[in-house]
């Protein structure tokens, strides 16, 4: 097998018939050894008896049925897990970035020496609060974390097998997949890309909170050390206070304190304690995911050619 193109489904049927035809006679252009992996992630729609449609009548199709919706990223992950391809195309099937656009990466894969080339979007056309959100997340992820994620990174990307068998063997319960494949390394080359809206998105605003707190805590142990360095901060200020109220009391007399002064103290303190305890508890729920060692999908029936089993 030459090249796998894989993409995952949830809510897709609308965008299937035209992202199959699309697909297909661009990987015809390049080889006729190819297989189109479709990982239907629980969709509720029609998404998977479209599919199953192509299945019928197209041997290069592949469809990996999950048991119910396990998200994005870990469908993505399952799919590419099963991939055979020397190459390996990974992209949306909603239409947000056009299918032909595996060309121009297989052009660029082939002259130049690197295992990936992902597309990275140029110009953002998403509502402006959609906008200062995504920003938001690559300023606090390449902050905290020592993994570099580039700024408006796409799901679309080309790669060689030796990255993508390196990238599965990841086994992470809670996936942020685009830190991931930064963290699997190798020689990777960005290519700018346009991406085409499709108009609400599916991650609202608290989704994408949880994937800040999500990214960030998965890849980066500096928020733990900012709340013990913080707590070593509150200490020496305490200690400050604590000797000028002495040498207040011995020079010039007592100091009555004032009554806002001292509720707002316990608040602001009582605050940021529970604040910290917060910080630990996350950390702390993530190793009880992890050591129960969970599969992170399931998978209901693999629909293949006859070959392929």
């Amino acid at each position: 097998m030459k090249l796998s193109i894989v993409t995952t489904l949830y809510h897709s049927a609308p965008y299937l018939p035209e992202f199959y035809h699309r697909i297909s006679t661009t990987a015809q252009s390049i080889t006729d050894d190819f297989e189109l992996v479709f990982v239907n992630d629980g969709s509720p729609d029609a998404s998977l008896e479209i599919t199953l449609g192509f299945y019928t009548n197209d041997p290069h199709v592949r469809i990996i049925d999950l048991s119910r919706n396990f998200g994005h990223h870990k469908a993505m992950m399952t799919g590419l897990a099963y991939a055979t391809g020397d190459l390996v195309f990974l992209i949306d099937c909603d239409l947000e970035v056009a299918p032909e656009y595996l060309t121009e990466f297989y052009q660029h894969f082939t002259s130049s020496k690197v295992d990936v080339v992902f597309g990275v979007q140029q110009k953002r056309q998403d509502p402006l609060l959609d906008r200062m959100a995504g920003e938001m997340f690559y300023i606090l992820f390449n902050w905290f974390s020592p993994v570099h994620l580039p700024p408006n990174l796409t799901t679309t990307r080309l790669m060689s097998r030796r990255y993508v068998s390196a990238l599965v063997q990841h086994r992470e319960r809670e996936i942020l997949i685009g830190g991931l494949w930064q963290l699997t390394g190798f020689s990777q080359l960005p290519i700018p890309i346009a991406k085409r809206p499709k108009g609400v998105s599916a991650y609202n605003l608290q989704r994408k909170l949880a994937i800040i707190i999500e990214g960030i805590t998965s890849f980066s142990n500096r928020p733990l050390e900012f709340v013990f360095y913080f707590g070593c901060l509150i200490v020496v200020a305490s200690g400050l206070a604590a000797f000028y109220l002495i040498i207040r009391w011995l020079f010039i007399g007592p100091y009555l304190d004032g009554w806002p002064s001292l509720m707002v103290s316990i608040w602001l303190l009582g605050g940021l304690t529970i604040f910290c305890i917060g910080v630990i508890g996350i950390y702390i729920s993530k190793i009880f995911t992890e050591v129960k060692q969970r599969p992170y999908t399931i998978i209901r029936q693999i629909h293949e050619p006859e070959t392929k089993r």
